[in-house]
């Protein structure tokens, strides 16, 4: 697919079928998170992908109850490594969370270039997802998706016109 339509297709699934994701699916689209920049090339991330059945209905509650969670057959938590991570301004910053956004963006895309769908996951109850997923205090998780092929035909959503969103040279 053309990477434009690829922009234009992606919407945020909230429905999904039972299939399962091929491993060499996955593995492409894994492959793009791994492929994404970061700060100084730190890739300070780690991915958890879920397939077991019982830990994606235990992420439910974690994730204020959206049952569509454990619908798909698979759910990914992307979780930034704080420690590895770029830090400016003397320290008192961390690129990580954006390097986190960044590649969660890249499997989001790609995932809709093989036809499937997600939704980017930003409300969840971070001590929860932790101890679902047994993520260690060090490791933060940022984001979670589902991922698997959408229960219904897809449906974009309408979007601001350039106009109202793009400013050259200097804010007026």
């Amino acid at each position: 697919m053309e990477f434009y339509d690829v922009v234009r297709r992606r919407v945020s699934v909230r429905a999904y079928r039972p299939d399962p994701v091929p491993d060499e699916v996955l593995n492409r689209i894994l492959e793009a998170a791994r492929l994404a920049p970061s700060a100084k090339n730190y890739q300070p991330w780690k991915f958890i992908v879920v397939k077991n059945e019982k830990i994606r209905q235990d992420l439910v509650p974690a994730c204020r109850n959206q049952t569509f969670i454990a619908q798909a057959p698979v759910v990914i938590c992307a979780c930034a490594l704080l420690e590895q991570s770029w830090k400016g301004m003397g320290g008192y910053w961390s690129a990580a969370e954006i390097d986190v956004a960044i590649a969660l963006e890249h499997i989001i895309l790609a995932a809709t270039n093989e036809g499937l769908g997600t939704c980017w996951i930003g409300a969840f109850i971070e001590n929860e997802v932790r101890r679902v997923l047994a993520i260690p205090e060090n490791v933060k998780p940022i984001a979670l998706t589902p991922l698997g092929y959408p229960a219904q035909e897809l449906k974009t959503r309408p979007r601001k016109e350039l106009s109202e969103i793009v400013i050259f040279d200097h804010y007026r």
